[in-house]
């Protein structure tokens, strides 16, 4: 199974590599509401939903449904104005100003895209416009639960006034958190989309593509990208254009945006660095036996926390500083240490990072 991109006729200038704020700010709330799928940023979600007011997290469940289970093509609002050929703003107000430019069969339809209910990559009626779409998609909304049963009603009884809902929480989402993670990541994916349309100009859309991922392939003739996806689709360029957006809380889901009408978008994860090389039997014997003794325990339970000189853990664990020495040397020999020199002091502290490659219990078994 596979998504087709038709792009037969596609000129190179048509295609554009663009970062969006309001792809990856979607990207944030999918990771907030299904952490399993993103075990990469079990910290970053932990210390997000710790600060979260709690006026905001529960308007964040009225509509998870949204970014959830489906991630809606509201998201990536631009393929959807006329002319297929819009790019992502250069900030989250302008990408929100791009979502308040569909119409409200747009919206509307694209907000329903979690019941199933209406045609995505073929042509059909819209809910707003057709008793039977309307009739069917609440229905379906009903068979997930009265949350998403409600949500329905309302964006059908009145779209103006959900949307307007939508952009002030999208707001308020920015304002609590998104602004600050948009801050650090928006450079590494403005770099993501230099590199790709760079790869663009010198060797072409192939090779683009494969960079993107080994899931996504062009033809023989070139004139169709295959994503090879558990699920089937189809869309074209037409007489517009093709964006690829780069995300990096999405990893590791690789989207495809086919609504019908609208401009093809590949969402992609950017490559990350490789994962360090694993410990060879040797390093994870030493690691295994540092982490045994019961005094090292302890003062890893410390370590975890903060940083400490030698002298401050023989208070802390009324021992000999020369006995503290002998146990930071064999936590240091194994690799689970850090170390660094504030003016005459040596201050130690744990590899947090190494010890949960060991594995997760006997982390938290530290940090509990």
């Amino acid at each position: 199974m596979s998504v087709d991109i038709d792009i037969t006729g596609l000129r190179p200038e048509q295609i554009a590599v663009v970062a969006s704020p309001l792809a990856e700010l979607g990207m944030a709330l999918h990771a907030l509401s299904e952490p399993g799928h993103h075990p990469g940023l079990q910290g970053w979600a932990t210390t997000v939903t710790a600060g979260l007011d709690s006026h905001l997290a529960d308007r964040m469940s009225e509509a998870d449904f949204l970014w959830r289970t489906t991630y809606s093509d509201l998201f990536l609002p631009y393929a959807g104005i006329p002319g297929r050929c819009t790019l992502p703003g250069a900030g989250l107000a302008e990408d929100l100003d791009l979502l308040d430019k569909l119409s409200d069969e747009q919206f509307v339809d694209a907000a329903l895209e979690f019941t199933c209910a209406l045609p995505y990559s073929v042509p059909g009626p819209a809910a707003l416009a057709d008793a039977e779409a309307r009739r069917r998609a609440l229905e379906l909304a009903a068979a997930r639960g009265p949350q998403q049963l409600r949500f329905t009603e309302r964006l059908l009884a009145d779209p103006p006034r959900t949307r307007a809902w939508l952009r002030q929480f999208l707001e308020d989402c920015d304002a609590a958190f998104f602004a600050d993670t948009w801050s650090r990541l928006r450079h590494q994916l403005a770099a993501d989309a230099r590199h790709k349309t760079d790869l663009l100009r010198r060797k072409g859309l192939a090779e683009a593509l494969a960079s993107v991922s080994s899931a996504v392939t062009l033809d023989e003739a070139g004139a169709r990208i295959v994503v090879d996806k558990l699920g089937s689709g189809r869309s074209a360029t037409m007489d517009g254009g093709l964006l690829l957006v780069p995300t990096s809380l999405g990893r590791p889901h690789l989207m495809v945006l086919h609504r019908y009408g609208w401009q093809p978008v590949l969402h992609y994860p950017v490559s990350h660095p490789e994962p360090a090389a694993p410990p060879s039997v040797e390093q994870l014997t030493l690691r295994l036996a540092a982490l045994s003794h019961p005094t090292r325990m302890r003062m890893c339970r410390s370590l975890a926390r903060s940083a400490f000189t030698t002298g401050e853990l023989a208070q802390i664990h009324g021992m000999t500083a020369p006995e503290i020495s002998r146990h930071l040397s064999a936590l240091k020999k194994a690799g689970l240490l850090t170390t660094r020199r504030r003016g005459r002091y040596v201050l130690h502290q744990l590899d947090v990072a190494a010890v949960a490659r060991l594995g997760s219990d006997f982390l938290e078994g530290l940090l509990r």
